[in-house]
C-alpha cells in the first residue's frame, strides 16, 4: 500500500477534522484513499475524546469519487462487487454507526460515492459554491456507497430515482431545497459556520446522540447491511456490462459515451 498522504486529520477541542487531501485528484478515491480514510474515521470513532467529526476535502472538491484511472486495473463485474464490500461499505458503516455526530462540510464538487459520503453523514453544510450529482449512470454502472439507502430517505424515493436515473449537476442552493442539505453558507463564512456547527454538537449529550442514530437507523428499514449487500450485487452485474466498459473508456477519453443496453 502507497503511504501517499491522502488523508489528513486535526482536532480542535473536541472535534475532529478528517480532511480527503488530493486536490490534484479532485479528492477521487483511489484504493490508498479509502484506506486512509476508513482509518481516520476509525480512530475519530474511537477516541473518547472526540465528540463530533467533521468530514471534508482540500481544494475544489469534496469528493469525487472513485479514481476512474484506477478503475481498469480493478477488474470489472464480481471484482467491483468485492471491493464495494471490502472498500467503500465500510466507510458507509463507520459513518452511520459512529457514536458522535458526523458533519459532512461540502466544500465543493461531490460527485458518485462522493455525494454518498456526504448523504451518510448526519448533517451536511455546503459552500454556495458546492455542487452535486450521483455520476453513477453517466458510465453506465448501478449506485453504490450507501446511496441506495441514503437518498431516497433523505429526498424519497421519487427524487433519488430521479438523480439516479437523469444524474446532473445540482447547485447548492437547488440540492438545500431537495433536501438533501440541512445549510448552505457563503464561501467566505463555510469553514467558521461548520466549526460552531460542529462545536455545537460537541458540547450536546452525545451519548443521547448516539442513541438517536441507533434508533433512526433502526426504524429506517431495511437493514443497513441487506441495502450495502443488493447493492454490491448490482455493481457486479453492471461492472460486467458493455456500457459500462463502454462508459469508462468515454469519461477518461473525455467524450460522450454511446449506451447499447448490453
Amino acid at each position: 500500500m502507497p503511504n501517499t498522504p491522502a488523508v489528513t486529520t486535526s482536532t480542535r477541542g473536541n472535534v475532529r477534522t478528517v480532511r480527503l487531501d488530493r486536490p490534484a485528484r479532485m479528492n477521487s478515491l483511489d484504493l490508498n484513499a479509502k484506506s486512509q480514510l476508513l482509518d481516520a474515521l476509525r480512530a475519530a470513532a474511537d477516541d473518547p475524546d472526540v465528540r463530533a467529526v467533521v468530514l471534508t476535502g482540500t481544494g475544489r472538491a469534496f469528493c469525487v469519487g472513485q479514481d476512474l484511472g484506477e478503475a481498469r486495473s480493478a477488474g470489472y463485474g464480481q471484482a467491483m462487487a468485492d471491493a464495494v464490500r471490502e472498500q467503500y461499505n465500510p466507510l458507509v458503516r463507520t459513518l452511520l454507526t459512529m457514536p458522535k455526530p458526523v458533519v459532512a462540510a461540502v466544500n465543493g464538487v461531490a460527485a458518485g460515492a462522493g455525494m454518498a459520503l456526504a448523504l451518510a453523514c448526519d448533517i451536511r453544510i455546503a459552500a454556495s459554491s458546492a455542487t452535486f450529482t450521483t455520476a453513477f449512470a453517466g458510465i453506465g454502472l448501478s449506485c453504490d456507497t450507501g446511496i441506495s439507502w441514503t437518498l431516497p430517505r433523505v429526498a424519497g424515493r421519487a427524487v433519488a430515482l430521479d438523480l439516479l436515473l437523469r444524474p446532473r449537476l445540482l447547485g447548492a442552493a437547488e440540492a438545500l431545497g431537495l433536501g438533501l442539505l440541512h445549510q448552505v453558507v457563503a464561501d467566505e463564512d463555510f469553514e467558521g459556520t461548520v466549526h460552531r456547527s460542529a462545536a455545537e454538537l460537541a458540547a450536546g449529550p452525545t451519548r443521547a446522540f448516539a442513541a438517536m442514530k441507533t434508533a433512526v437507523t433502526f426504524a429506517s428499514g431495511p437493514a443497513l447491511d441487506a441495502a450495502l449487500e443488493c447493492e454490491a450485487a448490482q455493481i457486479a452485474l453492471t461492472g460486467a456490462t458493455d456500457d459500462y466498459r463502454a462508459g469508462l473508456d468515454a469519461f477518461l477519453a473525455k467524450r460522450a459515451p454511446a449506451f447499447t443496453g448490453r
